[in-house]
């Protein structure tokens, strides 16, 4: 049923293929009836504007968008929807939505950075943009910075190698 209508008391006419949403007499919404369990029939237009274009913005719509932009945000889209793509897809939609306030060139020269630097979240891109480092060259050099995550800073041999040390 439409948002405006969460919290109501409503009255709901179900049959073999359509379930009816009334409230009195009228008729707010039809849907089709799901037959399977877990499975579920949405329309977007039932939804508040903000939530419904979550929805719309699919991993493959924010390809698109990507690809559209640069090949360092596509690049940035596709490794953060690589990996659990609807826990990330709303960093994903953040990112995208920087720009229509800094622009597609800005966009692309932050997530270049943010590449090189190896940290591709919304909020080490949205720093860089705010920082005004995107209009910056990069480096030379290669960065410090390893571009690995959850890298350790000693392997488990050398605590297994103390450890036997001691007891000896």
């Amino acid at each position: 049923m439409p948002y405006d209508y969460v919290g109501q008391t409503l009255d709901a006419y179900v049959s073999e293929r359509i379930v009816e949403i009334y409230q009195g007499t009228e008729l707010i919404a039809t849907h089709e009836r799901s037959l399977e369990p877990g499975e579920w029939h949405t329309r977007t237009e039932h939804y508040p504007e903000h939530k419904a274009a979550y929805l719309e913005r699919t991993p493959d719509y924010c390809r698109q968008v990507a690809a559209r932009i640069g090949t360092a945000t596509n690049q940035v889209v596709e490794t953060l929807l690589g990996d659990r793509p609807l826990y990330r897809l709303r960093s994903v939609q953040a990112i995208l939505r920087l720009e229509e306030t800094v622009g597609a060139e800005r966009l692309e020269a932050a997530c270049a950075r943010a590449l090189y630097f190896g940290d591709s979240s919304y909020r080490r891109i949205k720093t860089i943009l705010n920082a005004g480092l995107d209009r910056e060259p990069l480096p030379d050099a290669i960065p410090a910075v390893c571009a690995q995550k959850h890298v350790f800073a000693r392997s488990g041999a050398e605590f297994l190698a103390e450890a036997e040390e001691q007891v000896a």
